[in-house]
């Protein structure tokens, strides 16, 4: 069993092409990260309203969509597609999977994965922050 993460895109960005891990600057985006990295996991993914999923090292240029803004069927939508690519990359009936992943980006795909933990369940974006904060700090 692969502990696998995956972290949801964030609005605020770079303006030019960069690797997906960069390319994305909020405070949140780069907590959840370095939280990610300190879970030791054997893959960590961005889950990216764009691209869908994305290897850290993967080069993309900067864009504006968002699950928050889409229609339910749209959401929908990005999840198969989502799902296609996760079944490329890992063993969904049997990996671990953490979200580090607002409700938009994991409600569809949650009943597709046997094994999954979502540590952050119910806190808004501060508390997110104090959270990570603590863990890294600990780590």
């Amino acid at each position: 069993m692969a502990k696998v993460v995956l972290i949801s895109c964030t609005s605020k960005k770079l303006h030019h092409k960069s690797k997906a891990q960069d390319l994305y600057v909020s405070p949140l985006f780069k907590k959840n990260l370095q939280y990610a990295k300190s879970l030791n996991p054997d893959k960590i993914f961005i889950l990216s309203a764009k691209y869908g999923l994305l290897r850290l090292n993967k080069e993309i240029e900067p864009y504006d969509k968002t699950l928050n803004k889409m229609r339910s069927n749209e959401i929908k939508e990005w999840t198969n597609s989502v799902l296609n690519q996760l079944k490329k990359s890992t063993d969904i009936e049997n990996d671990e999977f953490i979200f580090l992943a607002g409700n938009n980006y994991r409600k569809f795909l949650l009943p597709h994965l046997k094994h999954y933990k979502i540590p952050m369940l119910g806190l808004g974006i501060g508390k997110q922050l104090q959270w990570l904060s603590k863990r890294i700090k600990n780590e």
